[in-house]
């Protein structure tokens, strides 16, 4: 057992590595974020990286405070990306005070990542429905019995509630209104592919037209210095 005495401290200057996996041109990049976004994807998950759909999803709580944790994307469209959560989770609060949210995915096998930010909206009742019934028995019991983010006096309780519930349910279990999937609307994407001696390729996406969050739209390409 750690001493309580003792701080902790470390010293992490030698932890560092050079990228050498690829370069990034304008020249190969798509004119749809979007596009581009679902290439590097889907090159992502032909490459075998574990949870390449999960990403970094931050928050601003109402005293400005920044949050994040991880979450999985489950879905694109012309729209925007979706994923699924509490309702009445931290991060379902903060979303209904503060409707912006910002995404990163990291690919460290192939040096890559990409940030997008945009506005969030609630996805609707015949849409949650219709992903929740995807969802492994255990997993809707699990959304059905948590309240996520409150207070919880021991695993056991929790474990209990979900032999409860198990019980109670038929053999179909409908969505619980807690719960749902959220839908962010992007306005910026960046992506960014590591380079040797720390000379990175970046380049930014900016919505300049319509809707943002839709596919075809007008977006402008800058180059980012590292």
């Amino acid at each position: 057992m750690a001493d309580p005495n003792v701080s902790p401290s470390g010293d992490y200057h030698q932890q560092r590595r050079d990228y050498q996996r690829g370069s990034l041109e304008r020249s190969q990049l798509h004119l749809d974020p979007f596009q581009q976004f679902d290439e590097w994807l889907t090159g992502a998950m032909q490459e075998g990286i574990k949870d390449s759909t999960a990403m970094s999803l931050a928050t601003v709580d109402a005293s400005g405070q920044p949050h994040s944790r991880i979450v999985l994307l489950k879905s694109m469209d012309e729209t925007g990306l979706v994923f699924y959560s509490h309702y009445n989770s931290d991060k379902g609060q903060e979303l209904a005070h503060q409707p912006r949210a910002a995404l990163l995915f990291y690919w460290p096998e192939l040096e890559q990542q990409v940030r997008i930010e945009g506005q969030v909206e609630q996805t609707d009742a015949a849409t949650n429905q219709a992903y929740f019934k995807t969802r492994p028995r255990d997993s809707q019991l699990a959304a059905l019995v948590s309240e996520q983010s409150q207070p919880l006096p021991g695993r056991k309780t929790l474990e209990q509630n979900i032999q409860i519930a198990d019980s109670e349910q038929g053999p179909h279990i409908d969505c619980p209104p807690h719960w749902g999937g959220y839908r962010l609307r992007p306005h910026r994407f960046e992506f960014w592919q590591g380079r040797e001696n720390r000379l990175h390729d970046r380049f930014r996406y900016d919505c300049t037209g319509g809707q943002a969050g839709c596919f075809n739209q007008a977006w402008s390409l800058t180059r980012l210095s590292p």
